[in-house]
């Protein structure tokens, strides 16, 4: 399929990969963020909030989205 405005070598198979490869990015980060946070909590006793934050606005954002497209699908 010829997506129309974007040059030939971009087709849907590279946008559904980019999509693909970003969202597991974001997850990897967030998990890292949240695996960090564990961590330093444990061996340390320091509570690291800004790597709480990250974890937990991860966690809202992805099931907000998920409940918006679960309602609107």
């Amino acid at each position: 399929m010829k997506l129309p405005g974007l040059p030939t070598a971009i087709d849907e198979r590279f946008l559904e990969h980019r999509r693909r490869s970003s969202s597991l990015a974001g997850i990897i980060t967030a998990a890292g963020a949240l695996i960090v946070f564990e961590y330093r909590l444990l061996t340390t006793s320091v509570v690291s909030w800004d790597l709480l934050a990250v974890g937990v606005a991860f966690v809202v954002i992805k099931l907000s989205v998920l409940l918006w497209y679960r309602l609107h699908d």
